[in-house]
C-alpha cells in the first residue's frame, strides 16, 4: 500500500449531519486537537456560508497550524473568493458527475460541469491556490463521464482528484475495482469521499486505498450526513494494527477527540463504537473476562492505552466467580466459595431487573457484611 494520506472533512461534512452545528469555539478547538494529534490536512468547512462559518474558518487560518486547511466550493467564482477571503490557500471544488446529480443541478446540460469546472479552476489557479477537485455521485456515475470529468481537471491543472460514494451505494469489490481504473488513467493522486448508508464506509475507502488510492476523506466518529462517513479512528488504527502503515500520528488522543467531538456535537457515541466506544475495553462475561485478567491479548484486538482509553472489568449478569472476586479484591474484599455464589446470583437478579452491569457500589451493597481480607467491618 503507497503512503496515505488523511483529509478529515468533521468540519465540513461531519457538521452537515441533520441537526448538528459547531460553534466557532468547538470548530476551532476541535483543528487545534486534530493538529496536536498530526491530522495532516483539514476540510475546514464551506467558506461561501459567510457569517460565523466564514469567522470561525478565518480563525482557524490564522492560528499558523501545521495541518493544511482546506475550504470546500461549488464550481462557483464567488466560493472561490470566500476562501480566499478567510485566508485559506486550498480549495476543494465540487462538480455533479452522475446523470440524477447533473439533472438536478445543472438542468441535465453535462457541458456545464466542464464550463464550471474550467471558470472556476482556473480563477483558483491564477490566485496560487493548490486545487483538489470533486466528482460528487462518483459512484452512480457513467464511468466513461467520470474518467472524462477527471482527465479534463488534471489538464487544467487540478493536484487531486475525489471520488465521491455519495449516497454510500458501493461494496468493497465495486469500489475497488471503479478506484482501479482511476488510478490507472489518471497521473494525480485520487482521495476517497465515502459515505456510510450500508455500513461500508470504512471499508470502502480502504478498498479504495488497495486499489491504488493515496488520500482519504474522514470524520471523527463517523460523523456526517445521514449514517455518516469513514470513520478517522476507524481508518487509522485499520492502517496501524492490520495493514501496519503507521501514519505517525498519536492515537493516544484519539478517545480525546471523539469525546470532544461528542460534546460539540451533543451526539452520544454508542457504547459499542469500534475503537472509541464505551464498551471496546469493557469485559462482564466470565470466559472473556477469565482470558482477559490472564492475558488481555485473549480478547483485545490491542491495548486501550493506544487510543487513550482504559480496560474496565465491569459485573453483571454474564460475570463469573473469577470477575467478581478481582473487582471485590480491588475494595479489599475476600469472600469464600459459598459466599461469592451467592453474590454471583444477587448479581445477575438485579442486573437482569436493571437491564445493565452493576456500579461497583452497588455491587458493594450486595456483599453481606463486606467482609475486608484485613478484617471484618
Amino acid at each position: 500500500m503507497k503512503p496515505i494520506y488523511i483529509n478529515d472533512t468533521t468540519l465540513r461534512d461531519g457538521e452537515q449531519a441533520a441537526g448538528i452545528a459547531f460553534s466557532a469555539a468547538e470548530k476551532i478547538a476541535i483543528a487545534v486537537l486534530m493538529d496536536a494529534i498530526g491530522i495532516p490536512e483539514l476540510e475546514v468547512g464551506i467558506p461561501a456560508m459567510g457569517g460565523s462559518e466564514a469567522e470561525a474558518i478565518t480563525t482557524i487560518a490564522r492560528l499558523g497550524l501545521k495541518t493544511a486547511l482546506l475550504g470546500w466550493n461549488r464550481a462557483v467564482r464567488s466560493d472561490i473568493e470566500a476562501s480566499i477571503a478567510c485566508g485559506l490557500k486550498r480549495v476543494h471544488i465540487s462538480v455533479p458527475v452522475s446523470e440524477i446529480q447533473i439533472k438536478a443541478k445543472f438542468q441535465g446540460k453535462s457541458r456545464l460541469v466542464f464550463e464550471r469546472l474550467r471558470d472556476s479552476l482556473n480563477f483558483a489557479l491564477d490566485q496560487g491556490l493548490f486545487v483538489s477537485v470533486g466528482a460528487e455521485d462518483s459512484s452512480r456515475a457513467d464511468e466513461g463521464f467520470l474518467l472524462e470529468v477527471g482527465q479534463f481537471a488534471q489538464e487544467l491543472g487540478a493536484s487531486r482528484f475525489r471520488f465521491c460514494d455519495t449516497v454510500g451505494i458501493l461494496d468493497p469489490l465495486t469500489t475497488g475495482q471503479k478506484v482501479e481504473k482511476l488510478v490507472k488513467a489518471l497521473s494525480m493522486p485520487i482521495e476517497m469521499h465515502t459515505h456510510n448508508d450500508f455500513g461500508l464506509a470504512t471499508a470502502n475507502a480502504l478498498a479504495g486505498l488497495q486499489a491504488g488510492a493515496i488520500s482519504v476523506n474522514t470524520t471523527v466518529n463517523g460523523l456526517g450526513e445521514r449514517a455518516g462517513n469513514a470513520a478517522l479512528e476507524e481508518m487509522i488504527m485499520t492502517l496501524k494494527q492490520l495493514y501496519k502503515v503507521d501514519l505517525g500520528m498519536d492515537t493516544s488522543r484519539l478517545r480525546e477527540l471523539s469525546q470532544l467531538v461528542v460534546k460539540a456535537s451533543g451526539v452520544a457515541l454508542p457504547p459499542w463504537k469500534a475503537i472509541v466506544g464505551d464498551n471496546i475495553f469493557a469485559h462482564e462475561s466470565g470466559i472473556h473476562a477469565h482470558g482477559v485478567l490472564q492475558n488481555p491479548q485473549t480478547y483485545e484486538p490491542f491495548s486501550p492505552d493506544e487510543v487513550g482509553w482504559e480496560r474496565r472489568l465491569v459485573v453483571g449478569k454474564h460475570s463469573g466467580r473469577h470477575l467478581l472476586a478481582n473487582v471485590l479484591n480491588q475494595h479489599g474484599i475476600s469472600l469464600n466459595r459459598d459466599e461469592s455464589q451467592v453474590v454471583l446470583d444477587a448479581v445477575r437478579h438485579l442486573s437482569v431487573q436493571m437491564k445493565r452491569s452493576l456500579t461497583v457500589e452497588e455491587l458493594l451493597d450486595l456483599v453481606p457484611n463486606r467482609r475486608m481480607s484485613h478484617g471484618i467491618v
